[in-house]
C-alpha cells in the first residue's frame, strides 16, 4: 500500500468494460472538510469522487460467419487508461481492478498463449445447444446443482458447442479464463478465477461455490481446464515488469474485485435498508435482490431466476431481462439507414407517441439478434394482432413501455420468492438511468417510488471493493453509506396508476398469447 497521511485521497483505477463501450476510472475516497460535514483524520465522514479518464467503444467483430469480442484491442485501452491516469498526475495509484460482462471467456494453452479471439455471447455457434443439453441433463439437475437462469448463450452451454465442433481450441486449451481474468492475467502474468463471475458459467455449483465435477464429467470438460474460484476482493499480484517498462508506470497492484459487472452494480447501491430491490440498468437490464442463500424451489427454476455470486459471500437472486439492447439495436438499425437520430432525439419522439398502443416480451428469442430490430418490434405486434408501429418514436415507446411492465412482473416474482411482502420501491443504477422517461415509466408500472443513481453503477461498486480489501472501507453497508452521501440519487415517484394498472392487465394478456 502507498505511504500516505490520514489526510490524503486513496486514489484507486477501476476499468468497467461493457458489452458496448469501456471505461477507465479514477476513484478519490477522502475525508470531508470543515463545513462539508466533517474534519479531517481517519475517522472523519468520507466522500467518495470519481473522474472518467479514458473512455473508449468496445466494438463485436464479424470474421466469416463469427462474432468475436476484439480481446487484445480492449487490453491496449486498458493500459491506454493506466498511462493516462499517471499522466494525470495520479502516480499514488494504490491498486487497479477491472469489471466486464458475464459468459465469455479466452482460451489459454499450457504455454500461457491465447489460442484465439473469445466467441461474443451473442454468436450463434450456440443456437440449439441448450436445448441438446437439456436433453443430457434435465433442466431441474442444472438448475438444482447451479442455481443459475437459462440462457443461450450461457459458458456451459459455448463449451459444449465447442465440444461437439471438434474445436481445436479446446482441445489445445490449458486453461479457461473469463473476460476480465484474462485482461487480468495479460497485465499481471498471474492467473486467477473470481468467484461472482465464474458463478454465471452454470458450472459452479451452488451450495459449495466449487465447480461441479459431476457435471463437468457429464459433458466431456476436464475440470482441469477451471482454477478454483477466489472471492472479490483477493489480491491477484501486481502488474508485471514487461507492463511496467511498456507504460513507464510502477507495479501497482491489482485487485480481483467483482469482476462481473452486475455483482459490482450491486455492491454499488446505496440502499440504507438490508433488504432492498435493485434494476442495474444498461444494455442488459438486471433485477432482483440480495439473499444470503441461493433460492433454488421449482418456481424460482420454473420463473427462470439466477442465483449469481455477489460481492461479500452474498447470492444476487435476478432475473435477466433483454433491457435497452433493443433501444441500442433500433437506434444502431436507423443509422445505418441514414436517419440519425440521436438517443435523446428518440426518448423525445417516444414522449410525443401515442401511450399504450401495442407490447412487446422483452425477452422473446427474436429479440436477441435480429437482423433488423425495428421490423422485429413491428413483426411481434403484427403476430399478436396488435397495432403495428410506424414511426420511430412509436417503436421506441412500445419498447420502453414494454420494458418498465415487465420490470413489474420481475419485481413482484422476487418477492414472491423471497417470502417479502412488498419492496419499499426500487434501486435503479448504471447508464440506463441517462433515460428519465424509462425511470418514470418504471416508477408508473410497478406503482412505487424509483430511486435512480449512481450512473456508473458498476464502476463505482469496482472501486469500492478495492477499497475494501486495501482496509479502507470496513464493509459493504459502509461503502454504500459513503456512495448514498457522494453521488446524487433521483427519486421517481409513480404517476397516471389507473392507466398503467389496464396497462399490466393488456400487457400480461399479449405475452401470454405470443406463447400458444
Amino acid at each position: 500500500m502507498v505511504s500516505r497521511s490520514s489526510n490524503d485521497a486513496a486514489i484507486v483505477l477501476a476499468f468497467d468494460l461493457g458489452a458496448s463501450s469501456g471505461r477507465a476510472v479514477i476513484g478519490k475516497l477522502e475525508p470531508l472538510g470543515d463545513g462539508e460535514g466533517g474534519v479531517g483524520g481517519a475517522t472523519a465522514p468520507r466522500r467518495l469522487t470519481v473522474e472518467e479518464i479514458h473512455r473508449f467503444p468496445n466494438d463485436p467483430v464479424q470474421v466469416g460467419q463469427h462474432l468475436h469480442w476484439d480481446i487484445l484491442r480492449l487490453l491496449h485501452e486498458i493500459k491506454q487508461g493506466i498511462v493516462k491516469a499517471a499522466h494525470a498526475g495520479h502516480h499514488a495509484i494504490e491498486s487497479l481492478a477491472i469489471d466486464s460482462w458475464a459468459v465469455d471467456f479466452g482460451l489459454v494453452d499450457a504455454s500461457g498463449q491465447l489460442l484465439g479471439n473469445p466467441y461474443h455471447y451473442r454468436d450463434h455457434h450456440t443456437e440449439g445447444v441448450m436445448e441438446e443439453v437439456s436433453s443430457l441433463i434435465s433442466r431441474e439437475e442444472l438448475f438444482a446443482s447451479t442455481g443459475i437462469q437459462f440462457l443461450p448463450f450461457n459458458t456451459i452451454y459455448q463449451l459444449y458447442a465447442l465440444k461437439k465442433q471438434e474445436s481445436l481450441q479446446l482441445q489445445q486449451a490449458d486453461k479457461l479464463l473469463m473476460i476480465p481474468d484474462l485482461l487480468r492475467y495479460f497485465l499481471t502474468g498471474l492467473m486467477l478465477s473470481e468467484g461472482t463471475n465464474a458463478s454465471t458459467t452454470q458450472l459452479l455449483n451452488a451450495r459449495t461455490g466449487k465447480w461441479d465435477t459431476a457435471l463437468l464429467e457429464q459433458l466431456r470438460v476436464p475440470a482441469s481446464l477451471l482454477l478454483p474460484p477466489s472471492a472479490a476482493g483477493t489480491s491477484a499480484g501486481s502488474l508485471s515488469a514487461e507492463v511496467c517498462a511498456e507504460l513507464g508506470v510502477p507495479a501497482i497492484p491489482v485487485i480481483a474485485v467483482g469482476e462481473h459487472d452486475t455483482a459490482s452494480a450491486v455492491a454499488a447501491v446505496p440502499a440504507a435498508e438490508e433488504h432492498f430491490a435493485y434494476l442495474s440498468c444498461g444494455t442488459w437490464s438486471l433485477l432482483g435482490t440480495e439473499v444470503k442463500e441461493p433460492v433454488l424451489t421449482k418456481q424460482a427454476l420454473d420463473w427462470n431466476f439466477t442465483n449469481e455470486g455477489g460481492v461479500n459471500g452474498t447470492f444476487r437472486l435476478l432475473r435477466n431481462i433483454m433491457g435497452l439492447w433493443l433501444v441500442q439495436e433500433c437506434k444502431r438499425t436507423w443509422d445505418k439507414e441514414g436517419l440519425g437520430l440521436t438517443f435523446p432525439q428518440l426518448v423525445e419522439l417516444a414522449e410525443q407517441a401515442k401511450p399504450f398502443a401495442a407490447f412487446i416480451d422483452p425477452d422473446d428469442a427474436g429479440f436477441l439478434n435480429p437482423v433488423h430490430m425495428p421490423e422485429q418490434v413491428q413483426a411481434y405486434c403484427s403476430r399478436t394482432g396488435q397495432y403495428v408501429p410506424q414511426t420511430p418514436g412509436e417503436i421506441i415507446r412500445i419498447v420502453l413501455e414494454s420494458l418498465s411492465l415487465q420490470y413489474r412482473v420481475v419485481l413482484e416474482r422476487t418477492e414472491s420468492l423471497v417470502g417479502k411482502q412488498r419492496f419499499s420501491g426500487l434501486h435503479m443504477v448504471g447508464g440506463g438511468i441517462n433515460n428519465k422517461l424509462l425511470c418514470q415509466f418504471t416508477a408508473n408500472a410497478i406503482g412505487r417510488p424509483v430511486w435512480a443513481g449512481p450512473v456508473e453503477g458498476s464502476a463505482i461498486g469496482n472501486l469500492v471493493v478495492q477499497y475494501m480489501a486495501l482496509g479502507h472501507i470496513s464493509g459493504i453497508q459502509e461503502a454504500r453509506d459513503i456512495i448514498r452521501h457522494s453521488f446524487p440519487i433521483d427519486t421517481y415517484r409513480p404517476e397516471d396508476g389507473q392507466e398503467w394498472e389496464q396497462a399490466f392487465v393488456t400487457f400480461q394478456e399479449v405475452i401470454q398469447k405470443a406463447l400458444f
